[in-house]
């Protein structure tokens, strides 16, 4: 979003390269995207969760058939698995991984809600250094060992920050009458 979240890293040109399944609608992005300022690789939701599995693994690479004979498959090796072709699609290690939990311990040990577990445990795992900014601390050994979603061994920096939930874009449909 524009001037929220990445927006402000955008602003500041700290962003380099974006892997993503989605860019959203922000206006600098697309501007340093057009100029040729920011490297953008598009992936299938589902393969670009998996990279970041993968990344975290140390596995570095897997096959998918997600993406065969589509531009995502332009200069990937392929190879043949009982008459199925898949593509090689390598495991991401990121730089930085900058993830938002609910809830850490102050060990790091991280809480998170609802969809925040689709993408983050992946993304935090995946990341050479890993800030993650969560909405309370609260001391070490009081979160449920078996609630925890993201040990502390992943996390470099834990941060405490404000709750502010933004939607991007809100579509909503008219209510049918009975």
């Amino acid at each position: 979003m524009d001037g929220f979240g990445l927006g402000v890293l955008l602003d500041s040109r700290q962003i380099r390269k974006m892997i993503s399944s989605y860019v959203g609608e922000n206006a600098e992005f697309m501007r340093q995207y057009l100029s040729g300022e920011l490297e953008l690789e598009f992936n299938p939701q589902g393969t670009l969760a998996e990279r970041m599995r993968a990344g975290g693994a140390g596995i570095p690479g897997f096959y998918t058939k997600t993406g065969v004979g589509t531009v995502i498959a332009d200069g990937k090796a392929s190879k043949e698995f009982d008459g199925q072709t898949y593509i090689l699609e390598r495991g991401i290690v990121a730089d930085l991984s900058i993830v938002k939990g609910w809830k850490a311990d102050e060990s790091g040990n991280v809480v998170f809600r609802k969809t925040a577990r689709n993408f983050n445990v992946p993304a935090a795992k995946c990341g050479r250094i890993c800030v993650c900014e969560v909405e309370e601390i609260v001391p070490t050994g009081s979160l449920d060992p078996d609630a925890i979603h993201l040990p502390g061994i992943y996390v470099h920096r834990l941060i405490q920050g404000r709750h502010e939930k933004r939607i991007e874009q809100r579509t909503t449909r008219k209510k049918e009458a009975a």
